[in-house]
């Protein structure tokens, strides 16, 4: 399996110290990525590797977060690690853009899921603009059938101000159903799209204004995660 890299976390599972695995590879070209050393990285680990690192970690946390890249790109690979985990007896959560609605309720039907967190890139209809692929229905999708199989659900988007505008998240918000959303701060740093690189990263209290503009028209809780204040809640 193609593993990028791994990191022990306090932040990636609301209340847990998680190991975060890497998974390599993307079919997306998302002009904001900056997990660009990810989307054709080639470094291989072995299964029993894998199973080491969560062994030799399993004293010290609660959980295991398996993000990317876009894990379902390894399907097969992301099924073998959550079914070792609940094995193991830690808590389970998989970052996903939701492209792949079909792996993923086949994920969700084997109950290896304890939290979801689903990357909305843009309203459903601009995907396009943002991503380079119309499978803004795709996500629409995944977003539905995990609501249906009663998994946790944080939907996240991160404002790029050349991207999106207020109305977009405004109007992403009346489209979206999931118990948490969180507003991410964009980093110009390594960027796939060089000409971001020069866009000036949102300051926090306007991501703020954003969030409390919102929080009255989104039925759970809303967020803001900035590099200067971490994850605040609205």
């Amino acid at each position: 399996m193609y593993v990028g890299g791994t990191v022990i976390s306090s932040v990636e599972f609301h209340g847990n110290m998680s190991l975060v695995i890497f998974m390599s590879k993307c079919p997306l070209a998302c002009r904001y990525c900056h997990n660009v050393e990810l989307l054709e990285d080639n470094t291989q680990q072995t299964f029993e590797e894998i199973k080491q690192e969560i062994d030799s970690s399993a004293d010290f946390i609660d959980a295991v977060v398996i993000s990317g890249g876009e894990p379902l790109v390894q399907y097969d690979a992301v099924i073998e690690i959550l079914k070792y985990v609940r094995k193991v007896g830690l808590k389970t959560k998989l970052d996903t853009s939701g492209i792949y609605p079909d792996k993923l309720e086949e994920i969700l039907k084997l109950n290896l899921l304890d939290f979801i967190s689903l990357d909305i890139k843009a309203p459903f209809e601009k995907y396009k603009k943002v991503t380079g692929a119309n499978i803004g229905s795709q996500v629409h999708k995944s977003m539905n059938l995990i609501n249906k199989y009663g998994v946790h659900l944080e939907t996240r988007t991160t404002y790029v101000p050349t991207l999106h505008t207020k109305k977009d998240i405004f109007n992403l918000v009346m489209d979206i159903e999931s118990e948490v959303y969180t507003i991410q701060q964009f980093r110009n740093k390594d960027v796939l799209d060089p000409k971001l690189e020069k866009v000036e990263v949102p300051n926090p209290h306007e991501l703020r204004k954003l969030a409390e503009m919102i929080k009255p028209y989104f039925d759970g809780v809303v967020k803001v995660k900035s590099a200067e204040f971490g994850e605040e809640i609205i």
